[in-house]
């Protein structure tokens, strides 16, 4: 097999994996965030580097939940500095800082998007955010946190401080495809994570439509009568989310 083959078999793998093996916890994370977003609370959404963008995944998507705020600070992110966001995830006292900004509390759910889950500021989010009452998941590498020390004043990983764990199943490192380096290439943790994370959103909305509770969803702007759809929701939303 070519890298191509390899990267679309060994990525079908660990999806059979996750879904497989974390079906019950999956189906708990759904319930209860159903519970959250359907009781006036919201879903809030974080990750620092590449894990940003699972927070963008489950923002005003086609067919995702309304109550949703992302917690994206530039300086973590890659477009303004990518070595710099690497360095700023290691600092003690950021993600304090930056909760600052946001209402989140008791009834809301953060997940905290993290490979390694090692860095200081993933870790301090959940543990802020447990401070304040919310229920925390963390998405993570279960195998690489356990292979690596903490890199945090806690002496913590973000599967020790979170309420629940989902495990993205991954390789130490992430990438997953040898192709004769002295290391791999091929990172799984954004295609698996973004395949939990629309899972659980996907399952939420169908726990309240069995339930005869009332959900906000997106619906595409590309397609006919989706505009209006999202006019409605917009109205409602836009007063209680800045990024609408």
């Amino acid at each position: 097999m070519n890298a191509i083959e390899s990267y679309k078999c060994g990525l079908q793998q660990i999806l059979d994996k996750v879904f497989d093996e974390q079906g019950e916890k999956l189906e708990m994370v759904a319930a209860r965030l159903c519970d959250c977003v359907t009781s006036g609370h919201f879903l809030y959404v974080f990750g620092t580097g590449h894990a940003h963008i699972l927070a963008e995944e489950m923002f005003y998507r086609a067919g995702g939940l309304a109550a949703v705020i992302p917690i994206l600070d530039e300086p973590l992110m890659l477009h303004v500095s990518a070595s710099g966001s690497t360095a700023l995830e290691r600092q003690a006292g950021y993600a304090a800082k930056l909760l600052e900004k946001y209402t989140l509390g008791s009834g809301d759910m953060l997940i905290v998007c993290s490979n390694s889950g090692r860095n200081a500021v993933p870790v301090e989010m959940a543990v802020e955010a447990r401070k304040r009452g919310a229920f925390v998941v963390a998405l993570t590498n279960v195998r690489h946190g356990q292979s690596c020390s903490p890199r945090n004043a806690l002496n913590l990983r973000l599967m020790d401080v979170a309420d629940m764990v989902l495990d993205n199943g991954g390789c130490i490192g992430d990438a997953a495809i040898d192709v004769g380096l002295a290391y791999k290439v091929g990172a799984t943790s954004t295609a698996v994570g973004a395949a939990m994370l629309q899972a659980i959103g996907s399952r939420c909305v169908e726990i309240a439509i069995q339930s005869h509770r009332e959900i906000d969803v997106f619906s595409s702007s590309n397609v006919d009568n989706g505009d209006a759809v999202n006019e409605r929701i917009l109205q409602k939303y836009k007063p209680l989310v800045d990024m609408l």
